[in-house]
């Protein structure tokens, strides 16, 4: 049990330090991203209890509904949900980047409960795929949604418009994700490539994040 535990979670563990030290600035305070890691965790209860309810209240039938509606959209709107509520707001969430941190902490908290029960009924042997393929695509859809989470913390004008596009593009982002593996047979070549196209978005939102972050410090020294 324990060696399962300890397979299930290190993917994310690892990949959360990655995207912790990609912050060029100021460094998020450690207690703070455990917390969202495990308020993460705690969303799979829910979630697992809705979408249960879906299945059994409703008659989809459609793969688009199934993977946009039952899976991407009910976990990205509540890891969305949590983000915007625990952090959005907080003292900390003071720099462009710091929306990544905490996003991707959200969203691997949750990834690591949904790889240790997935683990648990379908053996050690999933533990490889798990890892390269569904727990690095949470961390990925986090990333974009903490960027657009820091564009609407600093951009209040636009805020809505950016709070929206926090949710919306990951859910797109997972709702094709689901869609390839439930719709394709050998979907390993559709989903490669889809994963090096997640990855290539997400490093080049974090240098973006980065990089305003930059300049708003060169303004504020230049006045």
């Amino acid at each position: 049990m324990l060696s399962i535990i300890t397979v299930a979670i290190t993917p994310a563990i690892a990949l959360l330090i990655f995207f912790y030290l990609k912050d060029e600035f100021e460094q998020e305070p450690v207690l703070m991203v455990i917390r969202c890691f495990i308020f993460g965790a705690l969303l799979v209860f829910p979630v697992m209890f809705i979408q249960f309810v879906i299945t059994e209240e409703t008659t989809f039938n459609s793969s688009l509904l199934i993977t946009f509606f039952q899976v991407a959209f009910v976990e990205e709107f509540i890891k969305w949900f949590i983000v915007l509520v625990a952090v959005f707001y907080h003292v900390h969430f003071n720099q462009r980047y710091d929306g990544i941190v905490y996003s991707t902490a959200v969203a691997l908290g949750f990834a690591s409960i949904e790889n240790i029960l997935f683990i648990l009924a379908n053996g050690l042997d999933t533990a490889f795929y798990r890892a390269i393929f569904p727990v690095t695509s949470h961390a990925l859809f986090g990333v974009v949604m903490g960027y657009y989470f820091g564009k609407a913390k600093f951009h209040i004008n636009k805020r809505n418009r950016y709070l929206f596009l926090a949710l919306f593009i990951p859910i797109v982002l997972h709702g094709f994700y689901n869609l390839i593996l439930a719709s394709l047979n050998h979907w390993i070549y559709a989903l490669a490539p889809f994963m090096v196209c997640l990855w290539i978005v997400a490093l080049r939102n974090i240098k973006k994040a980065n990089q305003n972050q930059a300049l708003h410090i060169i303004k504020d020294v230049t006045g």
